[in-house]
């Protein structure tokens, strides 16, 4: 039954096309946030539109460089507004829905489960399964004599990153952690790691702490947890804790300066633009007092379809040939290098943290992503800054800044502040 709704589906949505004239004077514009895969997407769209005759457009704006809720909300304003866009769970479904699309029998919800639904109606396709740890420089570590199956606890890695600063003239490096803090990285301290906060412990399903935040109630024993782990990674980080942008970090982890970065599997273009010649596995954040055993595994982002737009069925057959076809699972496995949210997929990614990231998956090793499920600009806005502040602490010797109490205080009045 399902095979057979997947060949309806196609059937209609190409008839559909085909009825449009082939699009030569229609343009699907895609308004995305992943900059790291700007080229491998563009050259999908571009093969895609010679084989359905849509022109389509692909405009990527993310990292430090581009904020991309800013510039999307100028591009929904706008008299040239994108058919596909990003959104990254409630907050992102929240702020658009007067104008997501809801997809009603499209095939490719058959084959997977990660869809993003509110009140069991899907809004949205998954762009990818992303996952981040602790990612680490399997030499560096095998020289240092760090089993990196150790590190499920703060002490174990408080261990190990003080092995590494003592042995960083033999081993090569600058620093054992390659961390950004600073206000164009407030993505990676807000949401990511702050997530650490939101699930680290936790049973999958389990959306306590979440719901408890939006409720504006604060689990500050979580948060003294969550401080004495960051504390960690600012003391030892490189210089560039604060000044440094996206491509420094993932740079200095490249290069060989770091044995660890704090980033998920969507460095893999960059590793693999770097040429780098290093095994690169991934270790559990040790965001929790207790025993931390798994890596933040899950769909975060996902395309929706502007329901106001003029080609929501070319929109719609764009997001099916991606799930369905082998052209479209060659571009997310071999050319953007992401690891598919669908069963159908068979190719497996050849990139270094997605292959570290496949193995976590296989063993069902998963804390979740809540962290885009807060107030719309609540971790990139509020919690972001008081990380930089802290960030500032640790690098002036505390001289400016806030301390540890400070930032778990904070932490606690700005949860508590939630309506």
């Amino acid at each position: 039954m399902k095979k057979l709704l997947l060949v309806l589906v196609t059937v209609v949505l190409v008839v559909t096309l085909t009825a449009c004239g082939g699009s030569n004077d229609t343009t699907l514009r895609i308004f995305q946030n992943k900059v790291e895969i700007d080229e491998p997407m563009k050259a999908y769209a571009a093969s895609w539109s010679e084989t359905t005759g849509v022109d389509t457009e692909v405009v990527s704006c993310g990292g430090s460089t581009c904020g991309y809720q800013t510039q999307l909300l100028a591009e929904l304003q706008s008299d040239d507004q994108p058919d596909i866009f990003v959104i990254e769970g409630m907050s992102g479904y929240n702020e658009y829905k007067e104008i997501i699309y809801e997809f009603d029998g499209d095939a490719w919800i058959e084959d997977t489960s990660l869809e993003f639904t509110v009140d069991n109606a899907v809004y949205g396709f998954p762009v990818s399964v992303e996952a981040w740890g602790m990612a680490y420089n399997a030499d560096i570590l095998d020289a240092a004599g760090i089993n990196p199956d150790d590190l499920t606890t703060l002490s174990a890695y408080e261990t190990a990153f003080q092995t590494l600063e003592s042995q960083k003239a033999s081993l090569g490096i600058e620093a054992p952690v390659s961390m950004g803090a600073g206000t164009g990285l407030a993505w990676v301290t807000g949401l990511h790691n702050f997530n650490g906060y939101l699930s680290a412990g936790l049973e999958y399903d389990d959306s306590t702490v979440i719901d408890d935040l939006n409720n504006g109630v604060a689990h500050v024993d979580r948060l003294e947890d969550l401080a004495n782990w960051v504390e960690l990674l600012f003391m030892y980080s490189t210089d560039s804790l604060l000044e440094g942008d996206y491509t420094t970090q993932v740079a200095d982890f490249a290069e060989g300066n770091t044995a660890f970065i704090h980033q998920g599997n969507w460095i893999d273009p960059n590793l693999l633009e770097a040429n780098i010649q290093f095994e690169v596995g991934v270790a559990p954040h040790a965001a929790t007092s207790g025993v931390n055993d798994s890596i933040f595994i899950g769909a975060p982002s996902f395309y929706v379809i502007n329901k106001d737009s003029d080609n929501v069925e070319e929109a719609r057959q764009y997001l099916e040939d991606l799930a369905g076809t082998e052209a479209g699972h060659k571009y997310m496995v071999e050319e953007a290098k992401m690891v598919p949210a669908f069963a159908s997929v068979e190719l497996v990614p050849d990139s270094p943290y997605s292959a570290a990231v496949v193995e976590w998956v296989q063993a069902n090793k998963k804390y979740a992503w809540w962290q885009n499920d807060m107030p719309s600009n609540f971790g990139m806005g509020q919690i972001g800054a008081i990380y930089d502040l802290f960030a500032q602490y640790i690098t002036s010797d505390g001289e400016q800044g806030i301390n540890k109490a400070d930032f778990v205080g904070q932490l606690t009045d700005e949860i508590e502040s939630i309506d």
